[in-house]
């Protein structure tokens, strides 16, 4: 008669793992994800991804299942800016075919320009490439436009709130389901430099 013991958690041998190969598992060791429910994290800003680690660490951030809360636990202290380090060191990932022509012209103007007649500032106003050291806001280029539309709706609903000062919750509040299919849409498209 065949016995199996039941499998526990930590049975794995990490012993010799480099700190962000766990992370790998789901962002993949290049940082370019192959399915949209994981962000690209290739060539991110490094402060973003710590501050982000920490958030679900502490459930500042939540997600769908709580994935994240327990891989983000896994990551001693001392290692989080190393595994930031790691994936904002690599090279950016390569950029998504262009959406239909009506959705690109839309998402590249919310991108560059805003809407100022519905108080909507430029996206690039934070996420452009010279603004994210400073506004602590993410890399948005070439990042997978299903993640983009996702983390929109989440604002938009309130399901997502580490955001500082509400920024993003007051201004994807303002966007219609278009805008944000357009926005996620235009940004895919968009090569990280």
């Amino acid at each position: 008669m065949f016995c199996a013991a039941s499998a526990r958690a930590g049975m794995i041998d990490e012993s010799g793992l480099k700190p962000w190969e766990n992370c790998a598992l789901c962002h993949s060791l290049d940082g370019v994800s192959r399915m949209a429910k994981f962000p690209k994290l290739a060539g991110q800003v490094p402060a973003y991804i710590e501050k982000q680690i920490r958030d679900f660490r502490t459930a500042r951030r939540t997600n769908d299942g709580e994935q994240m809360q327990g891989m983000a636990g896994l990551i001693a202290d001392k290692d989080i800016p190393l595994v930031a380090k790691y994936f904002g060191a690599l090279p950016p990932p390569p950029p998504a075919d262009p959406p239909p022509d009506g959705e690109r012209t839309a998402g590249q103007a919310l991108y560059h320009t805003g809407d100022p007649t519905r108080g909507l500032p430029a996206c690039a106003s934070c996420h452009g490439k010279d603004m994210v050291a400073q506004s602590g806001a993410p890399r948005l280029e070439a990042q997978h436009a299903d993640y983009v539309i996702k983390q929109l709706t989440d604002f938009r609903a309130g399901a997502r709130t580490n955001d500082p000062g509400g920024v993003m919750a007051g201004v994807a509040a303002k966007l219609s389901d278009s805008d944000i299919r357009a926005v996620g849409g235009y940004l895919a498209a968009v090569p990280r430099n």
